[in-house]
């Protein structure tokens, strides 16, 4: 499924040796690939400029015990990222995404059941050194 971003774009942040550049291409962004590239770092950095952007809202193992369904059916506008999405969506939560027009998704994780994805929501990181810096960036998985 693939519909235009709603809320943001472009995201871009600069952490220690790192830097990230995101562009989304939809609305609903599967990252997903091994372990150890880089996708819970990449995570921890988006979720550290939560606290500036309103726009954003994080959520990842820590909030298992929270009603995540109920933080995303009320939230609109949002750009919401998940990490361990495979432990922290149910089945409703990720029908409720796959047809959700009022937010924006960055779901890292590797099992895409019930959110009526295709190959043009998957997407993988690649890292590229520049000088001091390592960039991180999201290219379409296969």
């Amino acid at each position: 499924m693939k519909s235009k971003p709603i809320v943001i774009e472009h995201f871009s942040t600069e952490h220690t040796s790192f830097i990230l550049d995101f562009e989304f291409t939809n609305n609903i962004t599967i990252l997903t690939g091994d372990s150890g590239t880089g996708k819970t770092v990449s995570f921890s950095f988006i979720k550290e400029c939560m606290a500036l952007n309103p726009d954003i809202v994080c959520l990842n193992y820590l909030d298992y015990q929270k009603n995540i369904g109920d933080i995303i059916r009320n939230s609109e506008k949002k750009l919401i990222v998940i990490d361990n999405a495979d432990i922290l969506l149910d089945d409703d939560t990720r029908k409720y995404i796959a047809l959700d027009d009022k937010n924006q998704y960055l779901i890292i994780g590797r099992n895409p059941k019930n959110l009526f994805a295709t190959k043009e929501n998957f997407f993988e990181l690649v890292s590229e050194r520049q000088g001091e810096q390592t960039v991180l960036r999201i290219k379409d998985y296969l």
